[in-house]
């Protein structure tokens, strides 16, 4: 109480009797896998592509967390994590400390995916980009221009042997321009480093040079290439790397791994190891409660191999995951083509701008699946018929309104559980009253008490039914709020608990649409009622 000892006007401020629940954010995702560049086993919060490219570097060939993440974000997602696996937070790679590892385009993805050995071309050293594991040469050759400057020549990079990348009339002066600025900022395929520090170097000498391919499905640790494994996803929470290092983010509501297929396809890990990763990944988010698993299918699977991968392969039950089917076709700047890739980064994005524009309570389905061009896989109606009960989730393209998402359902077996928006929706009510009612701790625990937890959390539910997002006609058919002498008895009051039973009426999807038609006789009017 405060003191007044002398006469006067005195002003005091005071808190109000109730204090009110504000919803928590329900788009905030996080993805693990491979990137150009950036610290290891870090989370990294990113807003925005440009920032992903300042922090991580640009797309790389045969990855797919880039493409994952730039088609979260132009879905309309607004913040993400990103976790760059592939080497201890603390360790320093060779690579790493390399001049090479300085320039974006050769740092390349050091996760399943290295640069490949260096090759002396004068007075530099070239490799394959990560990734890049076909048949490539390089070849020095006069430019074509009259008596040229003795620093100037001509670079061609072949593939397969059809030159595909001509760097004409570059130079060995150390300028923005030079051959290792242009190489650096134009290819795909090669990276290039000058070996001196002195003088500028003289120009190479006309020759073909064959590069070794980019080593597949190792990590460097240590400066030693060693195998991948499906720890370096699962991580250590002590160590606060891979998955384990989101334990500690709690504002985190979607988790997906789109390099998990990109280490499969090149061999770096068998499907037990895949079936491995995707089971932790799911029992990651059933221990935080709060996020929900976006797992991709292996690639290229048609419609019966899929269905006999999920009933017989991964046979997942969890209300805290789910899996979309089919890979989706996007333009890849890296290869400069379009390339197929796992939906989960575009899938994310769909569910943050359905949570921003209609509410989490909404299924995020029949939603526009922005920058997919076409599908790995057509569906039809009979084969949707087979994969939609075993809570696969398919991605359609229908004519004249483009690619959506058509399937709104988690992986588990429980009816109660079935809709993806109904988890989602709990999971942001649950969260929301937890942060919202930290002020009851140590509270006295009395009918006073107990009565401002009642008008809170009614008074959060009451805002959630008008938007929508629970069933009923009024409150009451809604929702019930019961925080009383029957909640807490003495024996609960004695151990220091508070007990509050809340129940709600979840909207689910319209699902199935069914409109029932009859034919009338002939001059039949409307029924008078």
């Amino acid at each position: 109480m405060p003191s007044y000892l002398s006469p006067g006007v005195y002003v005091e401020e005071i808190q109000s009797g109730s204090r009110p629940i504000e919803g928590v954010g329900t788009s905030v995702a996080a993805f693990v896998g491979f990137t150009q560049r950036g610290p290891f086993n870090e989370p990294t919060l990113i807003s925005n592509w440009g920032q992903f490219v300042s922090q991580f570097g640009d797309f790389v060939e045969g990855t797919y967390l880039a493409s994952s993440v730039y088609g979260f974000f132009a879905n309309g997602g607004g913040t993400c994590y990103v976790i760059r696996i592939g080497a201890d937070a603390d360790a320093v790679t060779a690579a790493d400390a390399s001049p090479v590892a300085e320039n974006d385009a050769a740092t390349g993805a050091r996760g399943a995916l290295v640069p490949g050995p260096a090759a002396a071309l004068g007075p530099y050293l070239v490799r394959t980009l990560p990734g890049v594991t076909g048949d490539i040469t390089v070849e020095v050759t006069d430019p074509e221009a009259e008596d040229p400057p003795q620093d100037v020549f001509t670079l061609l990079v072949s593939e397969g042997g059809e030159v595909v990348e001509t760097y004409d009339a570059v130079s060995t002066k150390r300028s923005k321009d030079n051959v290792v600025a242009q190489v650096t900022r134009r290819s795909r395929l090669i990276a290039i480093e000058e070996t001196g520090r002195g003088a500028a170097p003289a120009r190479p000498p006309a020759q073909t040079l064959t590069l070794e391919p980019a080593a597949v499905g190792a990590v460097p640790e240590a400066g030693v290439a060693g195998p991948l494994s499906a720890e370096a996803y699962v991580g250590d929470p002590d160590r606060r790397t891979g998955l384990g290092a989101l334990e500690a983010i709690d504002e985190v509501t979607m988790v997906a791994v789109p390099d998990l297929m990109s280490a499969y396809e090149h061999g770096a890990l068998d499907l037990e190891s895949v079936l491995s990763v995707q089971q932790s990944l799911i029992s990651h988010c059933e221990l935080m409660g709060d996020r929900i698993a976006i797992l991709d299918p292996p690639p290229a699977l048609s419609p019966q191999q899929i269905r006999g991968w999920r009933t017989d392969t991964a046979g997942f039950d969890s209300k805290f995951a789910t899996l979309y089917y089919p890979w989706l076709k996007v333009f890849d700047p890296a290869a400069g083509r379009n390339t197929f890739v796992p939906p989960s980064g575009h899938v994310a994005g769909v569910w943050a701008r359905n949570d921003a524009t209609r509410g989490v309570h909404k299924a995020p389905a029949n939603e526009v699946v922005r920058g997919a061009v076409a599908l790995q896989t057509q569906l039809t109606k009979s084969e949707h018929d087979l994969l939609n009960p075993i809570g696969l989730n398919c991605i359609r393209a229908f004519p004249g309104r483009g690619i959506r998402i058509w399937g709104a359902r988690t992986l588990a077996a429980d009816p109660s559980w079935r809709y993806l928006n109904v988890r989602r929706l709990f999971n942001y009510l649950e969260e929301s009253i937890l942060n919202g009612t930290q002020w009851v701790v140590f509270e006295p625990n009395d009918d006073a008490l107990w009565a401002r937890i009642r008008r809170t959390v009614s008074a959060f539910l009451v805002n959630e039914w008008r938007r929508g997002a629970l069933f009923g006609l009024t409150p009451d058919e809604a929702f019930y709020v019961k925080c009383d002498r029957e909640t807490n008895p003495p024996e609960t009051i004695d151990a220091g608990q508070v007990v509050c039973e809340i129940g709600v009426a979840p909207v689910k999807p319209a699902e199935f649409v069914v409109f029932r038609l009859s034919q009338l006789t002939g001059g039949m009017g409307a029924v008078d009622e």
